[in-house]
């Protein structure tokens, strides 16, 4: 009798902890199924939004760098891990990469505007200088970008060379030298430079048996061509 009832005592033991540890197993998945949860999808979203929605999911985010990407403006996220929709435990940290902009830049049109502006929006667009070419035309004052190459709209890479063509501004007119000798010196250094022509240099000079004032000397001379950023010197009786 005493032997009859250890043995059921023992199976009744056993049975009962089969029983235990099948409750707990069972107990321990349902609440791990209650604290997963769904990833949300991040793409597209600012860092500050992406934590916002994480935080109602008791999920925290990293962010791990940056990337070129020609879909998502510069500061969207582009990339994320796990990825969205995947299930996972609450407390878990999402790995996120955020876009560092396009790698392809849509060239401004550069006409008409001076070169520091030119080099300005060039920098600004994350292009460079390439070429630079200087011709004379009326067409542009000096400084003036005639042209771009490429072209205004062109699609580039980033850091690409912009060729540029120059104004040098038109070129100046060729004069040649009237005879000023034995002129009167002050009417005609003021209509010189009525004319925008440079006297660079006068010297008073004695000569005699001439009265003061009076042209006795000229370079160039009379008959050289001369342009109006030359330089004219002239000797005058003193």
């Amino acid at each position: 009798m005493p032997k009859k009832f250890l043995y059921n005592l023992t199976l009744s033991s056993l049975l009962f902890l089969i029983l235990f540890f099948l409750s707990a197993i069972i107990f321990s998945q349902v609440l791990l199924k209650s604290e997963a949860v769904t990833v949300p999808d991040l793409t597209g979203k600012t860092l500050a939004q992406a934590r916002t929605d994480l935080a109602k999911k008791d999920l925290s985010l990293v962010h791990r760098g940056a990337e070129s990407n020609d879909r998502w403006d510069k500061g969207l996220i582009v990339r994320q891990e796990p990825a969205a929709g995947s299930k996972i435990r609450v407390t878990k940290v999402i790995q996120v990469l955020t876009s560092s902009g396009s790698e392809k830049v849509t060239l401004p049109d550069l006409a008409s505007k001076s070169l520091p502006d030119v080099l300005t929006l060039l920098q600004a667009a994350g292009l460079v200088k390439g070429n630079l070419t200087q011709v004379h035309t009326s067409r542009l004052p000096a400084g003036r970008v005639i042209a771009q190459k490429p072209g205004p709209g062109a699609v580039v890479e980033r850091n690409f060379p912009v060729g540029l063509l120059l104004s040098q501004g038109d070129r100046d007119r060729r004069y040649i030298m009237p005879d000023l000798i034995g002129r009167r010196g002050d009417r005609v250094i003021e209509r010189l430079k009525a004319l925008d022509f440079k006297v660079a240099d006068i010297r008073y000079v004695y000569y005699p048996g001439l009265a003061s004032g009076i042209i006795v000397g000229q370079d160039p001379r009379d008959g050289f061509p001369v342009q109006k950023r030359g330089r004219i010197s002239l000797e005058v009786s003193r």
